[in-house]
């Protein structure tokens, strides 16, 4: 039996306010983006649900509709119950029916034009298209980009080639809608995003011990790195700025994730100096380093390119083949030594010989015939060696065209299980890094199946949950486990039988719901102390990444800080009365932003993206173009209306500076 759930009456009759924001999917990244919208950034929802059960959630008889509701209720309860009705991004007068009520949720099998209609789509200021297919997706874009050409989109799509040139198409329609618009205010109008991109970083970054979480800015890396508490006397790199403190409860600051401390022993994101200061036995998120990225390039094989000499040919073979030529080259110096001949014409006459197409030397001298025969008998030694050398080439290229076997000896490796949109994803993060992996996927027909065998990963196919599965992928040797699976018992089922039978095993598995998660961590963080445990949903990792893309601002990555998320945006500081004419000093406000790089580029030469790699050709001699994000800052430096900032910020400081701004420079 569920609980009481808040009403939240379908209003078919109520036309929706002008900027409000409509969301369309069928699974929980939907609900959790609708959630985010309203209650980070205050903004009034249309949520446009499929009718019927949720399709990912079986076991449970609520509808998508009953879901959606459910957790505006929870949400809009909790936010009254931490008297958060004033202060916090939701806005509202602390009623717990506040958040619900900017809330409308409709339900519809797909989004006609009808429907968009209905939904207020021409009197809206954006619109999120997520549903779990691209086909549908597009369908949808291109007829709400018909109904409003100024409508900012965000669409996900697996695919991302075509999710590039869906954004070109898309942005050129709204501009031949308004040919009398300034371009730049079409900037970032269609966002295309993929929940698996969104999501893989985080997922990879669970494999590794002390490992970075990567921000792309201008062709330039950020490592938000997490550094354990130092020991006494000992002084680390404080990088270019502390931007977090991790939580206390826990000697090991990756695993406190899912905590629910409070107080000072909760996780502090954009702590300022004195807070640092004063934080003692408390791991840190430091910005680390600032390195250049290298172009976008295809996943790294395992044992890299092509089939190495010793792979194709035996070591057995290979001594054979070399016995073979020095009995060849002893047989041509016996000649010359013998007959006189010269070194060339011997060499002619050997080979002849061994290869059985000279005639027999019945007038030759005696030490001529000799060396006929021994240049025979090796001969024969030479057929059966090349029959062998062509026997094992085909062998080897039947075996590299199928999937590989753990090798003998393999540890230190992740063991990565499902191969779907998720678990595909993460495997081009962790070759990228260069990491060993044996996958585990029970479907060889599976979507990353092909990928994992052109870069050589090792392949276990098989039903995880069966007995002997996971010890064909080395289990018991391997560093961390990865469990991406679609289905939550199977993930769940498959961590367990792992940590009994490697307790200390570094574990992260994919849960669907975010509460489950939450669950799963406590219990098996509880069960095995010593252990690294890590539960992930998928749509709470991605949502915060497509509400920020709803909201018009330029999201360069987000960064999970234990539970709680870290972004990372490109912001113009004109219209923010935060920034404009304070110096960077002034303008960090802590646990809400800080001011972490300033872009020196002239406004006419700005990459409007600033996630994307500036392109260079790859084959020529040029450099790539230097980057004009400045990271040393002096703190006396005043902003200006004209400066582009690169800003982390939590989630709830960017909706504080984003309604600020729009309460400076209203929508168009």
């Amino acid at each position: 039996m569920l609980g009481f759930v808040p009403p939240l009456p379908q209003q078919p009759g109520r036309p929706p306010s002008a900027g409000h924001m409509i969301v369309c999917g069928d699974d929980a990244l939907a609900r959790r983006l609708a959630v985010e919208l309203r209650f980070v950034y205050g903004e009034r929802v249309t949520l446009l649900l499929p009718p019927g059960r949720d399709a990912n959630s079986p076991e449970t008889p609520l509808t998508q509709r009953g879901r959606a509701a459910a957790l505006f209720g929870r949400m809009s309860a909790a936010m009254n119950r931490a008297g958060n009705g004033n202060g916090t991004a939701g806005g509202g007068s602390g009623d717990t029916n506040a958040g619900v009520e900017a809330v409308r949720i409709m339900e519809a099998p797909e989004p006609s034009d009808d429907v968009l209609e209905e939904a207020g789509v021409d009197r809206a200021a954006a619109l999120a298209l997520v549903y779990d297919d691209d086909e549908r997706n597009i369908r949808a874009a291109l007829t709400a980009r018909r109904l409003n050409p100024r409508l900012r989109l965000v669409i996900r799509l697996y695919n991302r080639k075509l999710g590039l040139h869906l954004e070109e198409l898309l942005d050129q329609a709204a501009a031949v809608a308004m040919p009398g618009i300034d371009p730049a205010l079409l900037d970032a109008s269609t966002t295309v995003l993929s929940d698996a991109d969104t999501a893989a970083p985080a997922l990879a970054a669970t494999a590794l011990t002390g490992s970075s979480k990567i921000i792309q800015a201008e062709g330039l890396l950020l490592r938000a790195a997490e550094r354990p508490p130092p020991r006494p006397g000992e002084t680390l790199d404080p990088g270019l700025c502390t931007l977090a403190l991790l939580s206390s409860t826990t000697n090991d600051p990756a695993g406190s994730e899912g905590s629910d401390s409070s107080g000072d022993e909760a996780p502090l994101l954009l702590p300022d100096e004195r807070a640092v200061a004063a934080a003692s036995g408390r791991g840190t998120v430091v910005l680390e380093t600032v390195s250049r990225a290298d172009p976008d390039r295809p996943a790294t094989r395992m044992g890299g390119r092509g089939a190495p000499l010793a792979q194709v040919f035996s070591r057995r073979l290979r001594w054979s083949a070399l016995g073979v030529a020095a009995a060849a080259v002893a047989l041509v110096i016996a000649s010359v030594l013998t007959t006189r001949d010269s070194l060339l014409h011997s060499a002619y006459l050997t080979l002849l010989d061994l290869l059985g197409m000279n005639d027999p030397a019945e007038e030759a001298p005696p030490a001529r015939q000799i060396i006929q025969l021994l240049s025979g008998v090796a001969g024969l030694l030479l057929l059966p060696l090349l029959i062998a050398a062509v026997l094992e080439a085909f062998g080897t290229l039947r075996t590299a065209s199928s999937l590989r076997r753990p090798p003998r000896g393999l540890s230190g490796h992740v063991v990565l299980l499902g191969l779907g949109k998720i678990g595909t994803r993460v495997l081009v993060r962790l070759r990228e890094l260069d990491i060993p992996v044996v996958v585990v996927e029970e479907d060889p027909e599976a979507r990353g199946i092909p990928l994992a065998r052109s870069m050589h990963v090792p392949t276990v196919l098989g039903d995880v949950t069966q007995e002997g599965v996971l010890e064909a992928a080395k289990i018991r040797r391997a560093h961390a486990l990865l469990a991406l699976t679609s289905i939550d018992t199977t993930n769940l089922e498959a961590t367990l039988y792992a940590r009994s039978v490697k307790p200390d095993l570094r574990v992260a598995l994919r849960l669907y719901d975010d509460e489950f998660a939450t669950a799963v961590y406590r219990t098996l963080r509880t069960a095995h102390p010593g252990a690294l445990t890590r539960s992930r949903s998928v749509s709470h990792l991605a949502a915060p990444s497509f509400a920020v893309a709803m909201m018009g601002r330029q999201i360069l990555g987000a960064v999970p800080v234990e539970r709680k998320v870290m972004l990372f945006a490109a912001l113009e500081v004109a219209g923010h009365p935060q920034l404009e004419g304070h110096t960077v000093e002034q303008a960090f406000r802590a646990g809400a932003w800080r001011v972490l790089a300033i872009d020196a580029t002239p406004p006419a030469d700005r990459a409007p993206d600033l996630a994307a790699i500036p392109p260079y050709d790859p084959e020529g001699d040029a450099a790539p173009p230097p980057s004009g994000l400045v990271w040393d800052l002096h703190p006396g430096y005043v902003l200006r209306a004209t400066d582009r900032v690169v800003i982390a910020a939590t989630r709830r400081g960017l909706a504080e500076l984003l309604r600020r701004q729009r309460s400076v420079a209203p929508r168009r």
